[in-house]
């Protein structure tokens, strides 16, 4: 007989906190933890701000809306989430993008499986300083962004892409 699996927890002030892409984000659970099942991402989004239009066929992505107003996009339309709201991209679902469209920060939890959205972050991302506000990225780290996105199944588009 297997000894029971002990519970995963991290506390309020726990978890890997880093600056990607403009937003802080904090690891609250890991791919390590699950087995590479699935993984937890707390996200703070400044006004204005969110990720470019992307892609990633092998993985469903989940945002609970926690605080602010996030518009969600495809190709298909677009959504308001606001506190409370859960936005779910399958797999193999559809180009997306986010953007926080309230005066304040926006709060969101990011919940992937399997895992693997956790390392792409830790490996564009860098570790985030308490107080301190990330900036947004330079052409460079863009750059590397795309680059590292193929790395982990996932195909990013220009800020456009839905013809804006």
């Amino acid at each position: 007989m297997q000894p029971p699996k002990k519970l995963i927890i991290t506390g309020p002030e726990e978890g890997e906190k880093l600056a990607v892409a403009g937003s802080s984000y904090r690891i609250v659970l890991t791919g390590e933890q699950t087995e590479g099942k699935s993984a937890i991402i707390e996200m703070n989004v400044p006004p204005n701000s969110g990720p470019v239009p992307h892609e990633h066929p092998s993985f469903q992505e989940s945002f609970y809306v926690l605080e602010g107003e996030v518009e969600f996009r495809t190709e298909t339309g677009t959504y308001l989430g606001r506190k409370g709201a859960i936005v779910t991209i399958p797999n193999d679902g559809p180009v997306h993008s986010f953007k926080n469209v309230s005066g304040s920060m926006a709060r969101l939890l990011c919940i992937v499986a399997p895992s693997g959205l956790d390392d792409f972050f830790r490996e564009i991302g860098k570790p985030l300083v308490s107080g301190k506000i990330p900036v947004p990225p330079t052409d460079a780290e863009k750059q590397k962004m795309s680059e590292t996105a193929d790395k982990y199944g996932q195909k990013l588009y220009p800020p456009d892409y839905f013809g804006e």
